[in-house]
């Protein structure tokens, strides 16, 4: 899938307003069935050494938790870039300045996540 700035910031602004809503279901609807996640916050959060999880069950799970312990979590976007296929969400969050890289499938949807943070 080519990524262009249309497309980079109209997703861009509906992953943060997602989260900002705290809407776990909007959230979720960016990702494929069986997207990856990768995050430091995972060993901590959910035990798993790796950092990585598979699929929407397990990833909600991992979210719903995250939203639940940070009812005043909120999002502030700094900007958006574009790679092959991918972009990068550079953002404000509690845990200060982090950035996020999506990988796309054909369809618009991410098949893989990558978080990191300061």
């Amino acid at each position: 899938m080519k990524i262009d700035k249309e497309f980079a910031d109209s997703f861009a602004k509906h992953w943060i307003d997602s989260w900002n809503s705290h809407d776990l279901e909007a959230i979720l609807s960016h990702y494929t069935e069986d997207f990856e996640l990768y995050s430091p916050i995972i060993p901590e959060r959910m035990g798993i050494p790796e950092g990585k999880l598979k699929g929407k069950a397990s990833v909600g799970k991992y979210w719903a938790i995250g939203l639940s312990t940070n009812p005043k979590l909120y999002f502030e976007f700094i900007n958006v870039f574009i790679g092959v296929e991918s972009l990068v969400i550079y953002y404000k969050g509690r845990k200060g300045y982090s950035s996020e890289v999506f990988y796309f499938n054909n369809q618009g949807k991410v098949c893989r996540a990558v978080a990191h943070y300061e």
